[in-house]
């Protein structure tokens, strides 16, 4: 999954949602530099992609954009989840996407100088073209994909990713409403766990 999906299983916790949102760009024990909550952040980060990784279901969703994109398959689903997670998002949160969004920003500029530095380059553009609220659109989704696909290795084939979008887009809203279930308590156990940690000490 991609921002959204990370910030929202995040919690309210303001330094967790930083942590979870950097957590692709902070590599090893650098989160040791870290704040406490950020570091439980980047660490929630790392449990969510290792479930995804491991989920058959989020597999199963790959294999239909595999080939065209093949290794790069996985990278895909994220955006795609991400989008159906918008679409859907009245069934997870009562507070709208576009204020999430907005209170997410808020929370990001104001940690913004404790950043990585790649973070900091790209956050201005995220921020302005409200990429996270627009995911709910597939012209959203497929802007991002031509974005990534202009900024890294992922192949460009975002018009063939949204063709096969729309002809399984019930199968992928399934799917991903099933993992979404899953992944959901995983994190709630985990923020739970480290809450009880907390009042512990």
């Amino acid at each position: 999954m991609n921002y959204l999906a990370h910030l929202y299983l995040s919690g309210p916790t303001a330094g967790i949602k930083v942590g979870n949102f950097i957590g692709d760009y902070v590599k090893g024990s650098r989160h040791n530099s870290y704040a406490p909550e950020i570091q439980k952040g980047i660490l929630l980060h790392r449990q969510i992609d290792s479930f995804m990784d491991r989920h058959p279901v989020v597999r199963e969703s790959a294999t239909i954009f595999k080939p065209q994109y093949r290794r790069y398959a996985s990278v895909v689903i994220d955006i795609i989840y991400d989008h159906l997670l918008a679409t859907n998002w009245n069934r997870y949160n009562e507070q709208s996407l576009h204020h999430f969004v907005s209170d997410a920003h808020r929370i990001l500029l104001r940690h913004y100088f404790i950043l990585p530095g790649v973070v900091k380059q790209f956050l201005p553009f995220l921020i302005k073209s409200r990429r996270m609220e627009h995911y709910r659109l597939t012209s959203g989704v497929e802007r991002t994909l031509k974005i990534m696909a202009g900024h890294s290795s992922l192949p460009d084939h975002s018009h063939w990713a949204i063709e096969q979008l729309n002809a399984n887009y019930e199968l992928l809203n399934q799917q991903f409403s099933c993992f979404f279930e899953e992944v959901r308590i995983m994190c709630e156990l985990y923020l739970a766990e480290e809450l009880i940690q907390k009042r512990a000490i």
